[in-house]
């Protein structure tokens, strides 16, 4: 069994109550996807979480409650998670720019 490990995630906007740190399974081998040929120069960054949610609902085929209780945060956060992991790996593949990967 892989071991898991707390991931930190950041907030984005007004000041707030920080994010709840998710629980992370597994952390991706690659740190960087690039396209050929390449679009932009701005890059796309992925969040670990958005990673890791993206692999529990669409790879293993989890329920947004069961991805949710894996990563111990809510159904809804793990549905936002998706979302913005989606819309940024195809903004990324429809314009050519990079995929960076955040792992701090």
């Amino acid at each position: 069994m892989r071991e898991c490990c707390w991931r930190k995630r950041y907030r984005y906007g007004r000041v707030g109550r920080c994010p709840k740190p998710v629980l992370v399974s597994t952390v991706p081998l690659a740190e960087k996807v690039d396209p050929s040929p390449k679009g932009s120069d701005e890059p796309i960054y992925l969040d670990v979480a958005e990673i890791e949610a993206l692999r529990l609902v669409d790879l293993d085929k989890l329920t947004f409650e069961e991805a949710g209780e894996r990563m111990n945060v809510s159904r809804n956060t793990i549905w936002r998670l998706v979302q913005s992991g989606r819309e940024k790996l195809i903004r990324a593949i429809i314009e050519g720019r990079q995929i960076l990967i955040r792992k701090d």
